[in-house]
């Protein structure tokens, strides 16, 4: 006698239950992909604003070590400037008026000795030896001075951005980040 037993072949593939849950289980890490990138902005945008006041700070320690002259950056309400100590702090119309200083060189352009802080960016300053933070408003000018020794105030500055901030600490005899913290949210 032959046993008619039927086998099967094991099948190969996915069933349609498997494939929706793959995709949804993609579709959520996809999500939390773009939130990070959304929250990875504002904490970019406040690296490249720290990074470049650090840059300028640098540029004003050479500067003034250089030309043997006190240099500065001046912080105003959405803006961070590097100029001669002796124009700092003044307002556009007498510094227009005082300026006697050469006209830039080639690779020293303005645009080296400006920063504008985007999209609502907020500056604050504390001096050494104090807990207080300083606000850039419309009339509040904050000088960090940087002097012909190579030495500067330790200030620490912090952007604020939103609900996200960074705070960065100087170091007073190389004007580089000291100590730094970021909470992006």
């Amino acid at each position: 006698m032959i046993s008619a037993a039927r086998t099967t072949k094991p099948r190969r593939g996915f069933t349609l239950l498997e494939i929706v849950v793959v995709l949804a289980i993609a579709g959520i890490v996809m999500a939390g992909a773009v939130g990070l990138m959304i929250f990875s902005s504002d904490e970019q945008d406040l690296r490249n604003t720290s990074g470049e006041i650090e840059l300028m700070a640098k540029r004003a320690r050479t500067i003034a070590i250089l030309h043997q002259t006190p240099y500065a950056l001046e912080f105003r309400e959405g803006v961070v400037r590097l100029l001669p100590l002796a124009q700092a702090g003044l307002s556009e119309k007498k510094m227009s008026r005082r300026r006697n200083e050469p006209e830039p060189e080639a690779g020293n352009i303005d645009e080296n000795r400006r920063l504008k802080l985007q999209g609502g960016m907020e500056i604050l300053i504390r001096r050494w030896n104090s807990d207080a933070w300083l606000t850039t408003a419309k009339k509040n000018v904050h000088v960090w001075r940087f002097d012909p020794d190579g030495l500067c105030e330790p200030i620490s500055v912090r952007l604020v951005l939103d609900k996200s901030w960074s705070e960065d600490i100087y170091h007073p005899l190389t004007a580089t980040i000291r100590d730094s913290q970021l909470e992006a949210r």
